[in-house]
């Protein structure tokens, strides 16, 4: 069956990571469903950095779940930093898309 690519570990893995982007999951968490399933490795890695959409993937999953417009207040944008570390995206990409430009107050010690 493998010489007919019939069975495919590299087909599997790529139809794997788009199923599960486009159900919103980052590669955080797609690349432990496919640990879970015994594929690891330098295939997974592979497909995952060729996948390379991953910021609207990001973007997608956090307009379904809060909307068009961007967190006003820090305790907003930490819950929406929450549910997109749920959902598998690294600290960078959440940080990226959230806008890193978090105010600082003065605050007295």
């Amino acid at each position: 069956m493998r010489e007919e690519r019939l069975l495919d570990d590299q087909r599997y893995v790529e139809h794997f990571i788009a199923y599960h982007a486009g159900r919103g999951q980052g590669p955080l968490r797609v690349r432990a469903e496919l640990g879970r399933k015994g594929v690891a490795g330098e295939l997974v890695e592979r497909a995952l950095q060729s996948f390379g959409d991953w910021p609207a993937v990001l973007e997608a999953a956090r307009r379904k779940k809060f909307g068009a417009g961007r967190p006003a207040s820090f305790a907003e944008r930490a819950r929406q930093a929450r549910f997109l570390g749920y959902r598998g995206f690294t600290g960078a990409q959440i940080r990226r898309a959230l806008g890193s430009d978090v105010e600082t107050e003065d605050v007295d010690i």
